[in-house]
């Protein structure tokens, strides 16, 4: 898969040259409402698998993602900087988890602390990077201004710890050395990305590219056997009336709240609503 994130990823940074940050902004949601929600639209077939098959109803599973809906509005409304940080906390965890973990197979102490320090580098290069942007959205949700020395800190601790862990798991993981110099590469390879492109036509880049699709294929073979067209369009019969309802549950957020002051409080607790329940499966997946 890492060809193909590559592959894709220069052909992210070529179209950077050619689309105005309108159109980075249109095509960028495009790919995050499509490959973006479809590999987390699946949760249910997952859960299913794992237990053992054990049926879990379709209005259970419902009602389980309407209550984590209403109480991730209540923390981005009552406590929108605690909120925001289990966001930051979990999608790290969730991005690293999923870069790593078919790439160390043995365990350790330091496999999991290594996987959300990995995951929180990306998105503080991402943040670092994007300072302004990211401090009018940040604001806007929290009401807090952050500075450019946030956005450095942030970034300077994560890389701290990260060689540090790094150095550590070189001791515990054989499988990690020869893979050292390859991830470098990849790491500087998003570094220019985010760079040269807007705040969503980068994270697209890196979400659809070097997470969703990889996860799909990782879902795919746990769920199938293996990866083929047959299976993948398996995936996507099952995963459609999930995907369909988040695509309406956030159209309808839009037209109804957009005017509104709470709405990106609104619409993060959305995207915490699908991140913190997928994160969980995965979690469990890759356990399994």
């Amino acid at each position: 898969m890492s060809k193909i994130s590559i592959i894709t990823s220069f052909a992210g940074l070529w179209l950077t040259s050619y689309l105005s940050d309108k159109n980075q902004l249109i095509f960028g949601f495009i790919l995050i409402f499509t490959f973006g929600i479809l590999h987390g639209a699946n949760d249910l077939v997952l859960i299913n698998q794992i237990e053992n098959r054990k049926k879990i109803t379709f209005f259970k599973i419902i009602a389980s993602y309407i209550v984590i809906v209403i109480v991730s509005a209540v923390l981005f409304t009552l406590l929108p900087v605690l909120a925001l940080l289990l966001f930051v906390l979990v999608s790290g965890y969730h991005f690293g988890e999923q870069h790593w973990e078919s790439l160390i197979q043995n365990t350790s102490s330091y496999k999991k602390p290594f996987e959300l320090l990995y995951g929180l580098f990306i998105l503080s290069l991402l943040l670092y990077v994007n300072a302004e942007e990211v401090t009018k959205i940040i604001f806007e949700i929290t009401g807090t201004h952050l500075t450019a020395f946030a956005y450095e800190t942030f970034l300077i601790t994560t890389g701290m710890f990260l060689v540090l862990l790094s150095y550590l798991m070189t001791k515990k993981h054989l499988d990690f050395k020869k893979h050292i110099i390859e991830q470098l590469f990849y790491l500087v390879l998003l570094c220019v990305i985010f760079k040269s492109s807007s705040l969503i036509w980068g994270f697209t880049i890196y979400f659809i590219f070097w997470h969703s699709i990889p996860s799909l294929n990782d879902q795919i073979i746990f769920l199938y056997g293996k990866y083929n067209f047959h299976n993948f369009k398996q995936y996507v019969k099952t995963a459609f009336l999930y995907w369909l309802l988040s695509l309406i549950g956030i159209t309808i957020l839009y037209f109804v709240a957009k005017d509104l002051v709470v709405f990106d409080a609104l619409f993060f607790s959305l995207l915490a609503s699908i991140t913190f329940p997928h994160a969980i499966v995965i979690l469990k997946m890759f356990k399994k």
